[in-house]
């Protein structure tokens, strides 16, 4: 099939499926009774039906076996391509964050064939003679978003339309300045000894339905191509992204390299999960009031579906997510699957009280079927067996988890958690 001809195909099914099911005909399942009955896939039974037998079978088989199904059914096969990577320094000051901190701007320059990606990085750093563990993050609307700091620069690339944040024709400006600092409380970071690398998600593939034909997807496929239905949608593109970020802070020596977290809100925690399983580099994987596609158990069709998650944002998974619309239980793995890839490394999920939309018990009981992998391999996964009270945190073993009372956000009572919880895990 042609190009051309592909395009139109995917044209005409889009719309056959939206004419049958229209976005304003969801309504979404708040009542627990209407939950339906459910049987998760085993992590530690092969698909051929066999038992894990020992951790070693786990990591060299069960643990591919299980990846490889995420990436052919949910989020996508990065596919191979050859690139290159120029790292350049844009502007470095001492005198940032009223004297407490340094701040770097880094340009990540990927290069495919004769064609270029800008990430853009922006770094604070406390003052210290000795290099420090990191947290990797998008941010949602521009790195100049995170902090009023006037030196940020201002993103170029396309933004989502904000009226409050004074964007409109999908361009950023000065008014957008520092409008997201409460979901990064720099000071408190810095004080804790810790570093924050942050990039504008859009740098790496703008968060709109084009048939891939922007950001990194229009660098490795040819004009009017398109990703094969197994392969990558934007949430793998974004986990990439976050790949190439962190080859450039392996060569930070103001960094430990080997205890950086990778931390995402919403949708960029669903990508800083798979970011975490797809690269075993990062020491520490948060996941955010993520929901369905994140740490959210999919089966139980509580609040957001698989079905809705793939009818308004198509380009987030691969084609074949769609195979499983209404059909979750048809899933050859669930969430709780992908929070034992993380294993052994720490990793913590966190869910709001209002947030219902991302189902926080799915959250928590995806986090707790995870646990049977760490005890497996000898670790201590979760340390409650029960959904906490709200802001009571559980983080003394491996797989943290906290429900806090508010709406789907990240505050700096959720950043309070996880620098505990870190501190804790990375001595």
């Amino acid at each position: 099939m042609k190009a051309s001809e592909s395009l139109l195909f995917v044209f005409l099914l889009s719309f056959l499926f939206a004419c049958q099911k229209s976005p304003k005909d969801f309504e979404p399942n708040y009542d627990e009774s209407k939950v339906p009955e459910y049987k998760l896939p085993d992590p530690l039974v092969f698909e051929n039906g066999k038992p894990v037998t020992n951790s070693s079978e786990w990591y060299s088989k069960r643990r591919p076996e299980i990846l490889k199904l995420f990436e052919e059914e949910v989020y996508g096969r990065i596919p191979e391509f050859e690139f290159n990577q120029v790292y350049v320094l844009n502007d470095c000051d001492s005198t940032a964050l009223n004297g407490k901190a340094i701040r770097k701007q880094v340009t990540v320059k990927v290069i495919v064939d004769d064609k270029s990606l800008d990430i853009n990085v922006l770094i604070f750093l406390p003052k210290s003679k000795k290099p420090v563990p990191a947290f990797l993050g998008y941010n949602f609307n521009g790195n100049h978003t995170v902090n009023h700091d006037t030196a940020i620069f201002v993103t170029r690339n396309w933004v989502m339309n904000n009226e409050e944040m004074g964007i409109t024709g999908n361009k950023a400006t000065q008014k957008s300045r520092g409008i997201n600092s409460n979901n990064w409380p720099l000071d408190l970071i810095i004080e804790r000894g810790f570093a924050l690398a942050t990039v504008y998600y859009g740098d790496i593939d703008p968060d709109f339905d084009d048939d891939f034909q922007n950001g990194i997807h229009g660098l490795v496929y040819h004009e009017g191509d398109i990703p094969a239905a197994e392969e990558w949608g934007s949430i793998a593109a974004w986990a990439w992204g976050l790949s190439r970020v962190m080859d450039y802070l392996e060569t930070d020596p103001a960094i430990i390299s080997q205890k950086v977290t990778v931390i995402g809100h919403s949708r960029l925690g669903k990508t800083a999960l798979w970011a975490g399983a797809i690269d075993q580099r990062f020491a520490v994987v948060i996941s955010n009031n993520s929901g369905c596609g994140g740490a959210a158990i999919s089966r139980r069709q509580f609040g957001e579906t698989v079905e809705r998650i793939n009818t308004i944002f198509p380009h987030w998974f691969c084609d074949n997510f769609n195979d499983y619309n209404n059909k979750e239980k048809n899933l050859p793995v669930d969430q709780h699957m992908l929070i034992a890839l993380i294993a052994p490394r720490p990793v913590y999920v966190a869910s709001a009280t209002e947030d219902l939309w991302a189902d926080p018990l799915g959250e928590f009981l995806a986090a707790a079927a995870a646990d049977t992998v760490y005890r497996f391999l000898g670790l201590p996964g979760i340390s409650i067996k029960t959904m906490p009270e709200p802001d009571h945190p559980a983080m003394e073993g491996y797989i943290g988890y906290h429900l806090r009372t508010g709406k789907h956000d990240i505050t700096p009572w959720d950043w309070e958690q996880y620098l505990n919880f870190i501190s804790f895990h990375l001595k």
